[in-house]
C-alpha cells in the first residue's frame, strides 16, 4: 500500500443511513427515560479517544439487561438502523463512532459481577464491568484478572477490540483469557458460546469469532473470563538506561533466556519527561524500562537478580526496587498516566495513536527505525511500549489546527505500519482495526481473507447494522 491510500482516511467517510422517526418513537415506547436523544449525551456516545470526528448518534439506549439489549437489536433490526455499543469510550481507533448514523446502545448499567468460581478460576461478568471493578471485587477470594490495557477500560469492551496490556507477556491477551461469552445477534437472537471449561474440540470456536469483532457481528452481554491466583510475591523494578536500544536489547535478551517475567514496559525519555511534570515524580530522565516479577518469594528474587545482570550488560544503571503495593502503584500510575501527561505537555493536541507488534526477533530493528523517523519529523510524540511481547505505541502529539501536523503525522503511522509488516508482525497488536486501520488490513491478511471475513459479517448481518464502517467496508 502506498502512503496516498494510507492518508485516505484522515477523516473517516461518513455515509449515514436515515433514522426513521417511527424508529426512534418505537425506542422510546419501549425503554422510556432509558432512551435519550439530547444532544448532550448523544456527543458523548459519539467520540472515543481517537482524532476522528464524526456526527453523533441519533439516539442513545441505555440497556440494562440482555433483554434489553436483544429488544433494541430487533427493533434497531425492523427500521434496518446501524447498532454500536458503548463501554466507556476508551478505544482509540473510532470503535464507536457512528459514521453510518443509528444508536447507540450503553452497556455501562449492565456491570454486574455475575458468579465467582474460584474453585474452576473462573468468573463470569456482564460486559459493563471495567477491569479495576473487577479486581475489587474478586480480591477476598486471593484471586485476580491480568489483563490490564491501562485504561480502566470495561470487559466488554476489552472483548471486542482483543485487548491485551502490559501482563500479556506472561497471561497473554484477551483471546487467551475468554471462556464463553452471551451475545445478542444482528437478529436480536441471544446465544451462547463456549462453556466453564478449561478447553472444548465442540464446533466452529465461536468465542474466538467474537473476541475482537468490534461489535460488528453481535453485542456481547456476558463473558466468562480465566481468573489466577494472586501471586505469593511480587515486586517491580525501573532501570534506566543510556539510549532505547540498550533498554530494547535487555528485553530482547530476557525474553529469548525464557525468564519468567509479568510485566517489562519500555518508556522512552520524552514520557519519562512529560510523566514527571504530570505527576512530580522525581524520575531519571533517561529510557527506562518499567519490570514486575510474580512468584514464590525465592523465584521472585532469582527473576530480578537474573534481568539486574542482564541490563547492567547493556548500561542499564538506577535500578529502583518497589516491594510494597504502595511503592508498585506509584510506578504503575506512572506508566498508566503517561497518555494524558502527554496531552498535558502540550494544551489543545489530539494524539494520533500507533500500534504495531513484531517477533520479538524484530523489535530492535522496527522500533529503532521508527525512532530515528520520528526524532527526524519535527513531530512532538512520545513511546511507550509492551515490548515483552514486541508491542509498542507512539503517540503523535499534534495540534488539530494545523492540518500539515495531521498529515505528517499519519504519514509516520503509514511507514510505522508498513515496516512492521515488511518484519513479519501486525498493524494493530491490541487497539483493533476500527477505523484507522483498515486500509492495512488489507495488505496485513490479503484480500482474500478480508473477502472472508465480509462472507462472515454478510452471513451473520444480511442488513449490516453492527457497528458499520468498521475493520473492512462492506
Amino acid at each position: 500500500m502506498n502512503a496516498p491510500a494510507a492518508l485516505a482516511h484522515l477523516t473517516p467517510e461518513i455515509a449515514l443511513r436515515e433514522v426513521p422517526d417511527a424508529a426512534i418513537a418505537a425506542l422510546k415506547s419501549r425503554f422510556g427515560a432509558n432512551c435519550s436523544t439530547a444532544m448532550a449525551v448523544r456527543t458523548q456516545h459519539g467520540r472515543d479517544e481517537s482524532s476522528f470526528d464524526a456526527p453523533p448518534p441519533a439516539a442513545v439506549v441505555f440497556a440494562e439487561c440482555t433483554q434489553d439489549v436483544a429488544d433494541a437489536v430487533k427493533l434497531a433490526s425492523e427500521f434496518s438502523v446501524p447498532v454500536i455499543p458503548f463501554g466507556v469510550g476508551s478505544s482509540l481507533e473510532g470503535h464507536l463512532l457512528a459514521v453510518q448514523g443509528g444508536i447507540s446502545i450503553d452497556l455501562q448499567r449492565m456491570n454486574k459481577v455475575l458468579s465467582v468460581n474460584a474453585d474452576d478460576l473462573t468468573v463470569t461478568v456482564q460486559p459493563g464491568v471495567t477491569r479495576k471493578q473487577l479486581n475489587e471485587e474478586i480480591k477476598s477470594t486471593g484471586l485476580f484478572f491480568p489483563i490490564d490495557p491501562g485504561a480502566d477500560a470495561s470487559i466488554g469492551g476489552m472483548t471486542a477490540t482483543r485487548a491485551s496490556g502490559t501482563n500479556a507477556v506472561r497471561y497473554g491477551t484477551m483471546r487467551e483469557n475468554v471462556l464463553g461469552l452471551e451475545v445478542v445477534t444482528a437478529a436480536g437472537e441471544v446465544i451462547r458460546t463456549g462453556t466453564r471449561a478449561k478447553k472444548s474440540s465442540a464446533g466452529y470456536d465461536l468465542t474466538r469469532l467474537m473476541v475482537g469483532s468490534e461489535g460488528t457481528l453481535g453485542v456481547v452481554t456476558e463473558i466468562t473470563l480465566r481468573i489466577y491466583p494472586l501471586p505469593e510475591a511480587v515486586s517491580a523494578a525501573i532501570c534506566s538506561f543510556p539510549s532505547i536500544e540498550a533498554a530494547v536489547r535487555t528485553t530482547i535478551q530476557i525474553i529469548q533466556l525464557g525468564v519468567p517475567i509479568a510485566r517489562v514496559e519500555l518508556i522512552d525519555v520524552n514520557a519519562v519527561r512529560m510523566v514527571n511534570a504530570y505527576a512530580k515524580l522525581g524520575l531519571r530522565e533517561e529510557p527506562m524500562l518499567l519490570m514486575e516479577f510474580h512468584g514464590s518469594p525465592a523465584g521472585v528474587k532469582e527473576q530480578a537478580e537474573t534481568v539486574q545482570e542482564i541490563a547492567s550488560e547493556h548500561g542499564g544503571n538506577a535500578f529502583e526496587w518497589a516491594s510494597t503495593p504502595e511503592e508498585r502503584t506509584r510506578l504503575w500510575t506512572a506508566r498508566h498516566n503517561s497518555y494524558f501527561a502527554a496531552v498535558q505537555s502540550r494544551p489543545g493536541c489530539r494524539v494520533i495513536s500507533t500500534d504495531t507488534c513484531v517477533p520479538i526477533s524484530r523489535l530492535a530493528d522496527c522500533l529503532l527505525e521508527s525512532v530515528a523517523e520520528t526524532d527526524a519529523s519535527g513531530i512532538p510524540y512520545f513511546l511507550v511500549g509492551h515490548v515483552g511481547d514486541g508491542n509498542f505505541h507512539f503517540g503523535y502529539l499534534i495540534d488539530p489546527n494545523i492540518p500539515e501536523e495531521r498529515v505528517k503525522a499519519e504519514k509516520l503511522n503509514h511507514d510505522l505500519v508498513s515496516r512492521a509488516l515488511s518484519l513479519e508482525g501486525t498493524c494493530t497488536g491490541e487497539h483493533g482495526v476500527g477505523l484507522h486501520k483498515m486500509d492495512f488490513l488489507i495488505t496485513e491478511a490479503g484480500a482474500g481473507a478480508v473477502d472472508m471475513m465480509r462472507t462472515i459479517k454478510r452471513a451473520l448481518d444480511p442488513k449490516n447494522i453492527m457497528n458499520p464502517g468498521k475493520i473492512f467496508s462492506w
